[in-house]
Parts: C-alpha cells; sequence; structure tokens
C-alpha cells in the first residue's frame, strides 16, 4: 500500500461537498494508454470518503500490478485533485483485493469498443475458465471467427488477436 498526501487548500464546506468535487476531478482523468477512456470507466477509483482527521482518502488500484501506467495515472488523480482545491486528500494505493476487468463501468465497455478493443465479460469466477473457449467477437464486424496472435498487445494488460472474416487486428483487455 502507498500513500501520498497533499493539501491543496482551506475547505470550509462539508465533506460530502468535498467528496462530489473529488469525484468531478476524477472523472476528467484519462487512461494515458488509452486516450478518450476515463480512469472511472476502468473501475480503477475504489473509494473517495473523508477519514476523522478531515482528510479525504481517494482509494486507487492499478490494473494489473507492474502496470506502467500507475505512476502516471496517480500523478493525474493528484493533479486533478488539486486543481479541484478539495483541501487536504491522501492518494492510496489498494492491491487487495486486486481490480478486476469486471468493474469496467458500461461506458468504458463501449468506450473501449470504439477504441477497437474488446472487454471481457462480466463473469464469476466460476466461468472464468469457459471465457477461453467462448470466441471473441471483432469489434469492427462483429464476426465469431477470430483468432488470439499473442497474448500480449500494446500493453501487457492486453492480448493481441485478428479476425479472419475481416483481417483486421484488434485487442481484447484481459480477464483479470
Amino acid at each position: 500500500m502507498v500513500n501520498s498526501l497533499s493539501d491543496s487548500g482551506v475547505d470550509a464546506d462539508g465533506s460530502s461537498a468535498r467528496t462530489e468535487r473529488a469525484w468531478r476531478a476524477l472523472n476528467s482523468v484519462e487512461d494515458p494508454e488509452l486516450p478518450g477512456l476515463l480512469i472511472t470507466d476502468l473501475g480503477i477509483i475504489r473509494h473517495v470518503a473523508a477519514n476523522i482527521d478531515g482528510v479525504l482518502e481517494v482509494g486507487l488500484s492499478p490494473t494489473y500490478s507492474g502496470c506502467p501506467a500507475s505512476n502516471v495515472i496517480r500523478t493525474s488523480v493528484v493533479d486533478a485533485l488539486d486543481k479541484a482545491n478539495i483541501g487536504r486528500f491522501r492518494v492510496q494505493t489498494i492491491l487487495a483485493p486486486a481490480w478486476s476487468s469486471d468493474w469496467i463501468t458500461d461506458q468504458g465497455r463501449r468506450k473501449l469498443l470504439e477504441l477497437g478493443i474488446v472487454s471481457p465479460d462480466r463473469t464469476t469466477a466460476l466461468t472464468a475458465a469457459r471465457r477461453a473457449l467462448k470466441p471473441i467477437a471483432c469489434p469492427r464486424c462483429d464476426s465469431l471467427d477470430t483468432e488470439c496472435i499473442s497474448e500480449f498487445g500494446s500493453t501487457p494488460c492486453k492480448a493481441l488477436h485478428r479476425c479472419r472474416s475481416c483481417l483486421e487486428p484488434f485487442e481484447y483487455f484481459k480477464c483479470i
């Protein structure tokens, strides 16, 4: 667990107003690897809550441990919260439970598809083994005649696939 503490000014109003301003600020932070996709779309903001000591705590989870964008995302979160003038806050990295691709919002799934990236279906851990058997539809032509050509795409959290119908490559956001 990694913490960083910042004080962006004095806040005279209540914690709910601070929390709302924090969420608005967080809803402006884009994923650095996927322009147009917000970190809130990915579900990596775990919570925003005021502590007894008056510090607003923001829980942030990486999509996977070792994600090279984690530091950039953290810096963007701190910058956005500083600009929102929410008073004292702490960004806490939360590793357990680990982030799950099930936390990607419906809007995030639509945005990923628009970027040509397929996100995994929401399922329970019991059906995770069946995901590998289910064909992945091409985001361009909807064909199910697709194949995985590499377990790693442009980033380690994505796999590279190809559609056998339209012959276009596409990425699949791995189920985590």
